[in-house]
């Protein structure tokens, strides 16, 4: 088979590798598609996520959709959960998997991931999907379930204003949940114009360029000194954080969910503390992936229209340079 090592900085090399062995409660997977994520972007041009290193070259790719080859459910189309929990620790066992101490992921250093032809993952972790969502469709679940996670925490309520400061995927997937959830007006900024229109389309109904924290002002005037109930911050940038916290309203909530390239952000406290604003961060999701696989099957989020770019697995360096240049929305890579 063929696989995508990253070997350092910029350097990712397609190999032809022997087929993996299935250990005890997994089974051989044909990978259809891979989404590249933020985090993908960071190892390829930082060699970290901020709290990760690598020495050997791995394969990257934790958003992947495949075909199961053998077992109970040979032959079925399925989403890959990439984040395989103990199962029986205080965390797993109280219902936060997502905080699991004995977890592995896909593609984070030193384990492989899915940008190769064929992956042996555990049966278990394995979602089948209906015809109705499309391979890539279901490799977009995962960022999904990311944004699931991220407006669960919110804790949103019909007629709140809410604000998504970010609109790369994720962020436009916030904003079409947010719109599920009754939002009755979801400001959206980003440096970036392209995706402002996509936001629009998405369900935003105000945008701002991200322009060195002017649009902060704006935002304000543009609510009568309101502010938003909910701000979430889903670009990884300490700008998108600045803006979270001065457009949060007194009491509001801040959700911040980007990874940033620097291991530390930061926040005015004196403006937080004045507000009394809870702050929550994301980590990855829990138990979303029926959810996911619901509300697109149901047409009710668009996961497909956000996917601007498709590379077949030998072009693999060109994919991950126009992710990194962050062109158009989502790219895919099609093993």
């Amino acid at each position: 088979m063929l696989a995508a090592r990253l070997h350092d900085i910029g350097d990712i090399r397609i190999a032809e590798e022997d087929i993996p062995v299935a250990g005890v409660g997994e089974v051989l997977l044909r990978v259809t598609a891979v989404g590249i994520c933020g985090s993908d972007i960071h190892w390829f041009a930082e060699g970290t996520t901020g709290d990760g290193s690598f020495s050997d070259p791995f394969v990257l790719g934790h958003e992947f959709a495949a075909v199961v080859e053998e077992g109970k459910l040979a032959g079925r189309r399925v989403a890959v959960d990439p984040h395989v929990c103990c199962g029986v620790c205080e965390f797993c066992l109280a219902g936060n998997p997502n905080f699991c101490p004995n977890h592995y992921f896909a593609g984070q250093a030193p384990q492989d991931g899915g940008l190769r032809e064929v992956i042996a993952w555990p049966e278990d972790f394995l979602f089948p999907v209906p015809d109705s969502i499309s391979d890539q469709g279901a490799a977009m679940l995962e960022p999904l379930g990311v944004a699931l996670h991220t407006v669960d925490l919110g804790k949103l309520r019909p007629g709140m204003r809410v604000g998504v400061y970010g609109c790369g995927p994720i962020g436009l997937l916030v904003i079409q949940l947010a719109r599920l959830s009754g939002a009755v007006e979801i400001i959206a900024t980003d440096k970036l114009e392209h995706r402002l229109q996509a936001a629009e389309q998405m369900g935003a109904t105000r945008l701002f360029l991200a322009e060195n924290g002017a649009e902060a002002i704006d935002i304000m005037a543009a609510t009568a000194g309101h502010g938003v109930d909910v701000a979430f911050e889903v670009a990884g940038d300490q700008g998108a954080i600045d803006t979270a916290v001065a457009t949060c309203k007194p009491g509001g909530t801040v959700i911040i969910c980007g990874i940033p390239s620097d291991e530390r952000s930061s926040f005015r406290v004196a403006s937080a503390r004045r507000k009394g604003l809870t702050f929550k961060i994301v980590r990855r999701m829990k138990h979303t992936y029926p959810r996911a696989i619901a509300l697109v099957d149901a047409g009710l989020i668009d996961v497909d229209s956000l996917v601007s770019h498709h590379f077949p697995l030998k072009e693999c360096a060109a994919a991950f340079a126009a992710a990194e240049a962050r062109q158009g929305l989502k790219v895919i890579i099609n093993p």
